[in-house]
């Protein structure tokens, strides 16, 4: 047995610098544009694993094993969802259906601004719900490209917008997990998270076009940024108050999506804005080949279900692939739960960051029938023999696909190893402690520890696993409500989503801008420091200012 060492240099302020040193170097080399995502991971992993084993006392054969347990995961299933989700945009492009559909939206509205409140907003909450794990971005960052919007457009602001949904994301999954560790009821934790990001889901909208189309571009279709918003975020709040926490995003999304479009036949902007690039400077531009004339010819009423064929198929296997009823019976047929020798239960979690040694899993669950990348698959191949794609055919573009994803396979498996490792050594949870050290400013601190988790692990379930508990036991050190930090780790947690590199690497395989992801970095990574900063702010209020919403929930 190891256990886990959260200052070994007897020095917080080394310690604390020493565990940072991966994470910083990731995204220093991203940042810089001279590195490419992949090596910046492959180098960052190196600079871990040296990290584990000669600061933090790791032993060596620990450290590579956690590392390549952490390589596979970031297939299966990460980069299994991303791939399918590619595949599925390539097969409605070869079969025309995808130009039916920029048709179809273009039928709602030909305003751009317009366009990034259905799809990257309401449209990518809905996929968010449904089955999380980066299948939003995905699928938003390659619809607004097929649009013709500016890769960095398509990328950076389908990474903002999905933001808001993420902590109720794969049917509740974030919440679940913080349930499991903190042992506080997953309704209620639900309940204060739904008390929290709805604020969020009336800012971020709003965010959104400002970032894309400047105060003005913004100001002029309030009426519209309004709508969307409060149909999300009350429906939000209500369901994960009064309902449950499993269905929240998939019924906010699809009020959101309905009262947007109702509301578009009723109201539409003086000047529509066609510009598909960021105001100001958009470096993509150059990048872009130049967009065809598009068609405003209406869709009839077969060409409009054809091209929405493939997305209903995709919602409703999501759906199923979402729900804890199919899994259970899924992973009876087929599981396979491999526990890694000398790494699974041979290292204990320590307090203060557990209430006393804790044995950590290391175990690859291989459940490939339930996993979300494999329900997406199945809707592909399903669409594309609805849609006349031969056997041979669909073999030959997975094979394209597969081609063309292969670096950002990679990466994503290299930056879920640095993930991986961080967790299994105690390097984050060292990070974690200097967050809690910051007293009566825990509230705002403790926050971003959840945007911190997020930005390491690449999701708001792993980072709820991983500082649940910590902030439990922290708040109740201080003095504070422990629902209401437990369910921050959660709330700051969806504001890190979009500078995490797996999500960056997503977004720029989504849009075919490879070898960009220095520049959605630069360009994300202030909206999500200044939003998490801003969650920070309304918990410090819910816990010193106005506790009616811990109060009720303590």
């Amino acid at each position: 047995m190891w256990n886990q060492v959260y200052n070994p240099f007897n020095n917080t302020v080394l310690s604390t610098l020493a565990a940072a040193v991966p994470v910083v170097t990731l995204l220093v080399l991203i940042a810089s544009g001279k590195v490419k995502a992949h090596i910046a991971a492959i180098i960052a992993l190196i600079a871990a694993n040296l990290i584990a084993i000669f600061a933090f006392t790791m032993p060596a054969n620990m450290s590579i094993r956690a590392s390549v347990l952490g390589i596979v995961a970031g297939f299966f299933p990460i980069g299994w969802i991303v791939l399918n989700v590619i595949y599925l945009y390539r097969v409605t492009v070869a079969t025309g259906r995808f130009e039916l559909l920029q048709r179809a939206i273009g039928g709602v509205t030909e305003d751009r601004r317009l366009q990034l409140l259905l799809i990257a907003f309401s449209f990518g909450a809905f996929f968010e719900g449904a089955s999380g794990f980066g299948t939003p971005v995905a699928v938003t960052g390659a619809v607004l490209i097929g649009l013709g919007f500016s890769p960095l457009a398509a990328s950076g602001l389908s990474l903002i917008a999905n933001t808001a949904p993420v902590a109720y994301g794969a049917l509740g999954t974030p919440i679940q997990g913080l349930a499991s560790v903190t042992g506080i009821d997953p309704y209620i934790l639900g309940a204060m998270v739904g008390r929290q990001l709805p604020v969020f889901s009336l800012i971020v909208p709003f965010w959104v076009i400002w970032a894309f189309a400047g105060w003005k571009g913004m100001k002029d279709i309030w009426p519209a940024i309004l709508v969307t918003g409060v149909s999300f975020a009350v429906p939000q709040f209500v369901i994960s108050n009064y309902i449950n926490p499993w269905i929240v995003d998939i019924g906010a999304s699809l009020i959101s999506m309905g009262a947007l479009i109702l509301f578009l036949k009723v109201w539409q902007p003086r000047q529509l804005w066609l510009s598909a690039a960021l105001r100001g400077s958009d470096e993509s531009l150059a990048t872009m080949t130049p967009a065809k004339p598009f068609d405003r010819t209406p869709l009839s009423q077969a060409q409009l279900w054809s091209a929405l064929l493939p997305w209903i198929i995709v919602c409703i296997v999501m759906l199923i692939w979402g729900s804890g009823e199919f899994k259970s019976w899924a992973n009876k047929l087929f599981v396979w739960n491999y526990q890694v020798p000398e790494l699974h239960h041979m290292i204990n979690k320590m307090p203060p960051v557990s209430p006393k040694a804790t044995p950590e899993s290391a175990v690859f669950g291989f459940t490939y029938l339930s996993f979300t990348g494999t329900g997406m698959l199945i809707a592909a191949i399903i669409s594309g023999l609805l849609m006349g794609f031969s056997p041979l055919k669909m073999v030959a573009e997975y094979g394209r696909t597969l081609k063309v994803c292969a670096v950002s396979l990679i990466t994503i498996s290299a930056m879920l190893g640095i993930g991986t490792l961080t967790r299994l050594s105690g390097l984050d949870a060292t990070l974690g402690l200097a967050f809690a050290a910051t007293g009566v400013l825990y509230p705002f601190f403790g926050t971003l520890l959840g945007w911190l988790g997020v930005a390491l692990t690449g999701s708001d379930t792993a980072s709820n696993i991983l500082f649940g508990n910590l902030q439990k036991i922290t708040s109740q050190q201080l003095g504070l409500p422990s629902v209401l930090m437990a369910a921050a780790n959660s709330s700051g947690g969806v504001m890190g989503k979009m500078i995490d590199a797996q999500s960056i690497v997503v977004a720029s395989t989504a849009t075919n801008w490879y070898g960009h992801e220095g520049s959605i970095l630069r360009f994300v990574f202030k909206h999500s420091i200044t939003l998490a900063c801003l969650v920070g702010v309304l918990v410090m209020l819910q816990a010193y200012v106005h506790p009616f919403t811990s109060m009720v929930l303590k």
